[in-house]
């Protein structure tokens, strides 16, 4: 297996080992499934029946259940019997972490357990710990000690497993070894594995979860590869995104993780956490897979070329090396494109949706940390001053060439190969990626990528667009040139859920791999006619409106950039979706904590419900506010614990004075 997938150029499922959950069938060319966990007590049967049944209506496949000890395990069996009395044969899953007892019950009772074999049976101290060869292995044996009765249960009971690594909660021993990277994530699913397949156990999937999308992938990926390489097969894949959070930034920063995977065949069940009601993810979910499964899923870039040999590293970040045109490329972050062309007429109040506020008493312009570096006009004219970082990206035919400081043309290839007039400083090429099969020559390519000032705009117009426009920057990189490129992507949803997916997995898979020096997203113009006609008049967070569109699309390019670690431009929250271990009330306290820290640009923070998603799965969040009791918070500096057993009435105002005490605050903006 030469890399991770069947094609890098054309969207094909890669058919794993088929698991049966219960009366379901995951992997092999079986759909996309999709399932959500419950944030209900589990000892409270009546009212975790009563949540599953709403994810069972929502769409849910599977649906997951906490059980932390043996009570929750036992507890299980009146769950089940209930929802089978009442006509529901949706199968459950098992939640586990640290009580191998807990899962030996479940796994007599539900269809699936899932385990994380960070702290199933291995220690996670955040000790600094040296392993010899020999402790080494005397661990090893110790795990298939305590791990064999699980999986002989399991083979008995014809239980599925899923083996669940997270990214936070590798234990000492891998982390001595490995460190705190996606090869110390695969190897600790792969020692669990190697255990089962010894027994003659097959019904098992495997997840690599991190709140970072980019570990995420690279585990993933890293995973396929191992598992084919060793086994010569590959078990199905549940993909997550960890503690994504909630609203737009979960959804953005979970599509990118997800989809990036998907775009290349790869997942056979998923599941969104979001910091919401459980049965809210689900929509959310078959958004993701609808472009995977039916009729989507055998759509394949007949126009794009193979590759024969990849010029970058899938397993690892690093950015593709341009040169700098101007702010564009070289070392600077990915710059923002906003689209302002479908205006009628652009002015001062037109640029505050994209981050400019114009104040006229004192004819100054205020700039958010959110503001787009440049704006594309369309055939519009601006005839007024424009804020001084902002720059004008405009039509050839529209350009005019004594602005030369704040306005740039864009061209297409032909055009700029025959255009007699050009900017001294920043041209703008588009080039359609694949899309017909007629395609620019290589030496076009590099007759344009010659002139230093220009910077390539890349897009494609196929269903799977993510592969041809990667292929392009393949090519790129075949024929050594080093222009800086902007990723340019139109979204033809209806929801804005379907949009943000969109986006998200056109443009993050790229960023993911280190390609792409400046975004900008765009909708169709049949979305514009529907926000201004039959859409306009609904409310609420599923529709684009009129007068949301620009601000919609500034604020997803400064999302996906965040969510892929390419441009930090806010506060980052890692929040995990809330399940029955969670010990306060996780949406309102998210919210409490966003309200009084979102100023704190940069700043990673941590909201975690229980010691289970604590320490660990928050991972490389820079703060963190955990539930360590009923009522109590314990509060991290990294991995290290500041303040332990905090009422939560005022754990909120402790947290910022902890962030103040380490030089982390700053006051708000009056």
């Amino acid at each position: 297996m030469q890399y991770y997938c069947n094609s890098l150029t054309s969207y094909q499922r890669f058919i794993t080992k088929e698991v049966k959950v219960g009366n379901l069938i995951i992997g092999g060319g079986n759909p996309v499934r999709v399932q959500t966990m419950t944030t209900t007590d589990t000892m409270d049967t009546d009212k975790t029946v009563a949540q599953v049944i709403k994810c069972i209506e929502a769409g849910a496949e599977l649906v997951r259940i906490t059980a932390p000890s043996k009570k929750e395990a036992d507890n299980l069996a009146n769950i089940k019997a209930a929802l089978r009395a009442k006509g529901y044969d949706t199968p459950l899953v098992a939640d586990i972490h640290f009580t191998p007892n807990a899962a030996e019950i479940a796994a007599t009772i539900v269809e699936k357990v899932r385990v994380n074999p960070g702290n199933y049976v291995d220690k996670k101290k955040f000790e600094q710990i040296e392993y010899t060869d020999a402790e080494y292995i005397e661990e090893i044996e110790r795990i298939r000690e305590r791990f064999s009765p699980l999986v002989l249960i399991c083979k008995e009971h014809g239980t599925a497993m899923r083996i669940g690594t997270n990214h936070g909660s590798l234990s000492d021993r891998i982390m001595s070894r490995y460190g705190d990277t996606a090869n110390g994530m695969v190897e600790s699913a792969m020692e669990f594995l190697r255990i089962a397949r010894s027994l003659d156990y097959h019904q098992i999937i495997l997840s690599m979860k991190s709140s970072n999308p980019q570990v995420m992938v690279q585990a993933y990926r890293l995973l396929l590869q191992q598992m084919h390489n060793e086994f010569g097969e590959c078990y199905p894949l549940h993909l997550g995104v960890t503690e994504a959070g909630d609203g737009e930034d979960g959804r953005i920063k979970s599509a990118i993780g997800i989809g990036t995977l998907l775009e290349d065949g790869i997942g056979d069940t998923i599941r969104v956490s979001l910091t919401e009601d459980p049965e809210l993810e689900i929509p959310v979910c078959r958004d993701i897979v609808k472009r995977y499964n039916g009729q989507a899923a055998v759509l394949t870039n007949t126009n794009v070329l193979p590759i024969d040999k990849l010029t970058y590293s899938p397993f690892e970040y690093k950015r593709r090396a341009t040169k700098e045109v101007k702010n564009i490329g070289g070392h600077h972050v990915p710059v923002v494109i906003a689209d302002l062309s479908h205006l009628n007429g652009i002015t001062r109040e037109s640029l505050v949706a994209i981050g400019y506020t114009y104040n006229a008493a004192i004819d100054k312009w205020s700039i958010g940390d959110a503001a787009a570096d440049y704006v594309f006009t369309g055939n519009n004219q601006i005839d007024f001053d424009l804020p001084g970082t902002l720059r004008i990206v405009t039509p050839i035919n529209n350009w005019d060439a004594s602005h030369t400081t704040q306005q740039f043309p864009m061209f297409n290839a032909d055009e700029f190969l025959a255009a007699t007039k050009k900017s001294d400083a920043i041209n703008f090429v588009l080039i359609d990626c694949y899309s017909t099969a007629s395609q620019i020559a290589d030496e076009h390519l590099l007759s344009i990528a010659k002139d230093t000032t220009v910077v390539f705009c890349l897009s494609s117009q196929l269903q799977h667009a993510m592969p041809a426009v990667r292929r392009m920057f393949v090519k790129l990189m075949e024929l050594g040139v080093d222009n800086p490129v902007i990723l340019m992507t139109d979204s033809n949803g209806h929801t804005t859920d379907e949009h943000l997916i969109h986006f998200a997995t056109e443009t993050g898979a790229l960023l993911l791999d280190g390609m792409g020096d400046g975004i900008c997203l765009g909708v169709t113009d049949k979305v514009y006619q529907a926000a201004q006609g039959k859409m306009a008049n609904l409310s609420g967070r599923n529709y684009l409106t009129n007068d949301s569109i620009e601000q919609f699309l500034n604020a997803t390019c400064f999302g996906i950039l965040q969510a892929t670690r390419t441009r930090i431009s806010k506060t980052e929250y890692i929040s995990c979706p809330s399940c029955g271990r969670t010990l306060f009330e996780l949406q309102e306290t998210t919210a409490r904590i966003r309200k009084v820290t979102n100023h704190l640009k940069g700043l990673k923070i941590a909201i975690m419900g229980c010691i289970v998603n604590g320490p660990g799965e928050m991972a490389d969040a820079d703060f963190g506010y955990v539930g360590s009791g009923p009522g109590k918070i314990t509060l991290y500096k990294g991995k290290e614990v500041m303040k332990r057993n905090i009422d939560s009435e005022v754990a909120v105002d402790e947290l910022i004075q902890l962030l103040k005490e380490n030089d982390a605050w700053i006051a708000p903006a009056q």
